[in-house]
């Protein structure tokens, strides 16, 4: 029942002003029919352990909603990702783009942490549907599979980007399964 309540919540708040959430920024540098390849600049999010999805997100969503040290309300971005880190699967919310080391207000539950993700060259397949782990492991594995045909070389473990919220018409959904990639010998890029 928890989950349930937690998935209509989530939803009802990502459905709910979709259209004006600030997305994280980045320039394709490559497209092919299947995947594309993005340059992103450095940028901050806020991080938390998953648990379990919904009070993963409620606690990212508490400190956006003004649960910091600032008391501060910040605008909720586009993606909310999702990927494993030393064993544990984690979640992130991007901080808007006016937000820096130094104006990023403290989290008041030391469960959510601050971090800088670093820019650099990432490989994306987007798909629509559910936002599933089976969906995300079958797109996961067409990208991997993808690259290494393309002999373009992983760095990451994959990243699960979610745009919408479930109430979203699976059709209308906007999904990817993403992965940090090392481009430097490959000279058409």
């Amino acid at each position: 029942m928890k989950k349930i309540i937690s998935i209509v919540f989530l939803g009802l708040i990502i459905t709910s002003n979709s259209m004006a959430y600030e997305e994280a920024n980045y320039e394709v540098v490559k497209k092919n029919e299947v995947y594309e390849i993005r340059k992103y600049s450095d940028r901050l999010a806020i991080e938390t352990d998953i648990s379990n999805q919904g009070s993963s997100f409620r606690k990212l969503f508490n400190y956006i909603s003004g649960n910091n040290e600032d008391n501060e309300e910040i605008k909720m971005t586009t993606p909310v990702t999702q990927m494993e880190k030393k064993g544990n699967m984690t979640m992130q919310f991007y901080l808007p783009s006016k937000f820096n080391k130094e104006n990023t207000p403290v989290p008041s539950n030391s469960d959510v942490k601050i971090l800088n993700i670093k820019g650099g060259y990432y490989a994306a397949i987007i798909y629509s549907g559910r936002a599933s782990d089976k969906n995300f492991i079958k797109h996961k594995s067409i990208l991997e599979n993808e690259l290494k045909k393309d002999e373009i070389l992983i760095l990451s473990v994959p990243i699960k980007a979610t745009y919408d919220g479930p109430f979203t018409l699976p059709m209308n959904r906007r999904n990817e399964a993403i992965f940090e990639i090392n481009i430097e010998n490959k000279g058409e890029i």
